[in-house]
């Protein structure tokens, strides 16, 4: 079973309700191999395990990322070379000007002037830098914000700009685009782990509510819509479930494991 977190597993207020934890944990019991596979870093993602339950493995950074719920290490890293990160910021500020850029390094966030979106979870882990992409650290994801354009738009010029050089997608954020490594999505890292484990894409039950999601719904062999999904993965997706706030993914895991 793979799943999305924001908007997905987790409820408007960001709590796993007690209801799935009671749906996860039976679908555990039953043997399922649970794999979170979200936009989020680690770092946030060891709260939600707790608060979950959940142990083993979770496919962070919209796969940039493979990490290990149990010793909370990376085992598994797939950056962006900085020469392409910087290339790209480069051709994204033509595409989109007043652009801003941030780099996740699967360890912290860092921030140039100009990226003035609300950062408070990541406050911590966040260092001010004069350009994201000339620091000597991995990129596990580069972050393009905009406080004047409209996101759906955002990807569509980006997408044209990058011309097959990158990944780009997002997940809902405001103004907020997620790019990644050529090839490197959440469900190719996702496809990886399934071929360790000699697992067959048409026994994955995926469950998803952004354009992020759409390959690991497409990907698995019963990929679920949340109710509250983003047009384009309702206009993909066939499989439709509850909402996140009316329990959708437990709604599923209590037909399958019942």
């Amino acid at each position: 079973m793979a799943t999305d977190l924001d908007g997905t597993l987790l409820d408007s207020t960001g709590t796993v309700s007690s209801r799935t934890r009671r749906a996860l944990r039976r679908a555990r019991e039953a043997g399922a191999d649970i794999v979170f596979v979200t936009a989020r870093p680690p770092r946030s993602v060891d709260p939600i395990a707790a608060m979950a339950d959940v142990t083993g493995t979770a496919v962070c950074s919209n796969g940039a990322i493979v990490y290990d719920l149990d010793t909370r290490e990376i085992t598994s890293t797939y950056a962006l070379d900085p020469v392409a990160g910087r290339k790209l910021t480069e051709t994204l500020r033509e595409a989109l000007p007043g652009v801003a850029f941030a780099v996740e390094t699967g360890r912290r966030i860092l921030v140039e002037p100009g990226y003035t979106r609300r950062i408070v979870p990541d406050l911590p882990y966040t260092r001010e830098v004069q350009v994201a992409c000339d620091e000597d650290e991995p990129i596990v994801k580069l972050l393009a914000w905009s406080a004047t354009h409209a996101v759906d738009e955002m990807f569509t010029a980006a997408v044209a700009a990058v011309e097959g050089e990158a990944e780009v997608t997002h997940s809902g954020g405001t103004g907020l685009l997620e790019i990644s490594a050529p090839g490197v999505t959440k469900a190719g890292t996702l496809a990886g782990l399934c071929a360790e484990r000699g697992v067959d894409p048409a026994e994955v039950v995926a469950f998803g509510d952004m354009p992020n999601d759409l390959a690991v719904l497409a990907f698995a062999g019963a990929g679920y819509a949340m109710a509250n999904a983003h047009h384009m993965v309702m206009a993909a997706v066939e499989r439709r479930t509850l909402s996140n706030d009316d329990h959708g993914v437990a709604a599923v895991l209590e037909r399958l494991y019942a």
